[in-house]
C-alpha cells in the first residue's frame, strides 16, 4: 500500500512539474519523455489538455492559425509518413535528435541567435511541419524542427508560447492516431491518463502565473534551457 502511495505521489510530482514547466516556456517534461510506445495512453491525455489549454490562453489565435497552418498540415502529412518508427525502434535517431537540439540551444545561450525571415514562410512552414510531424511518429517528440523554427520567424513570447501550443496540440493528435492506427495505443490506463490531466494542469497554471512576470530576455534564456533540457534526455533515452 505504502509503495503504491509512493508511486502516486511520485506521479503527481511529475506531471505538476512537466505542467509547470509547460505554463513557463511552453514546453516541458510532458514533451521531454513523451511517451515510448507502451506509455502512450498516459502521456497522450494530459499533453492534449494542457496543449489546448496554452492555445487558448493566448492572445494571437486567428492571426497564428493562418499563418501557421502549413506547418500545422505537414505535421498530419510527417506523422502519415512516419508511421510505425516509433514502434519499431529508432535509438541513433533519438541520440541525433538529442544533439540537434542540444547544440542549437547551446549557441543560443551563448548569444547567437537564429532568425528567419522570408518571403517564402509558407513553404518553410511545410517543409517545418513535415519534418516535425516525422520526427513526432519516429521518436514520439514534437519540438524538433517546430520548436527552433517557431522561435526563428520572430514571434512575441506569447504568441511563441501560443503557437508551440497549436504545433503540440495537432503533434499529439497525430502521433494518438499513429499510434493507435499500429495497435500501440493501451487504452487500459487511459483512466490512470485522465487522473493525470489535474495535476498537470495545477503546474501549469503555476507556470503561467511564473510567465507574466518573467522579462522577455530571461524568457528567452529559460526557454532555451528547456530546449537544452530535452536534448539532453533525448541523448540519454537514446544511449541507455
Amino acid at each position: 500500500m505504502f509503495e503504491q502511495l509512493g508511486l502516486a505521489a511520485f506521479g503527481v510530482a511529475t506531471f505538476t512539474l512537466a505542467g509547470a514547466v509547460k505554463g513557463l516556456v511552453g514546453m516541458g517534461l510532458l514533451a521531454a519523455v513523451m511517451p515510448l510506445p507502451q506509455a502512450a495512453a498516459l502521456m497522450v491525455l494530459p499533453s492534449f489538455v494542457t496543449n489546448i489549454w496554452q492555445v487558448w490562453r493566448g492572445p494571437s489565435l486567428l492571426p497564428l492559425l493562418l499563418r501557421l497552418w502549413p506547418l500545422l498540415l505537414g505535421i498530419c502529412v510527417g506523422a502519415w509518413l512516419g508511421a510505425g518508427w516509433l514502434t519499431s525502434g529508432g535509438k541513433l535517431a533519438t541520440v541525433a535528435l538529442g544533439g540537434a537540439l542540444a547544440l542549437y540551444a547551446g549557441l543560443g545561450l551563448a548569444t547567437w541567435h537564429f532568425e528567419l525571415r522570408s518571403p517564402r514562410e509558407p513553404w518553410l512552414s511545410a517543409i517545418a511541419g513535415v519534418a516535425t510531424g516525422v520526427v513526432t511518429a519516429a521518436t514520439g517528440i514534437y519540438v524538433i524542427p517546430a520548436g527552433p523554427y517557431l522561435q526563428a520567424i520572430g514571434l512575441k513570447r506569447d504568441e511563441l508560447v501560443q503557437a508551440l501550443g497549436l504545433s503540440f496540440t495537432v503533434s499529439t493528435v497525430a502521433l494518438a492516431a499513429v499510434l493507435a492506427f499500429d495497435g500501440a495505443l493501451q487504452i487500459a490506463i487511459a483512466g490512470v491518463s485522465a487522473l493525470a490531466v489535474v495535476p498537470a494542469l495545477a503546474g501549469m497554471w503555476l507556470g503561467q502565473w511564473l510567465r507574466a512576470r518573467v522579462d522577455p530576455e530571461r524568457f528567452r534564456i529559460y526557454f532555451l534551457v528547456a530546449l537544452l533540457a530535452i536534448g539532453i534526455h533525448l541523448i540519454v533515452r537514446g544511449v541507455l
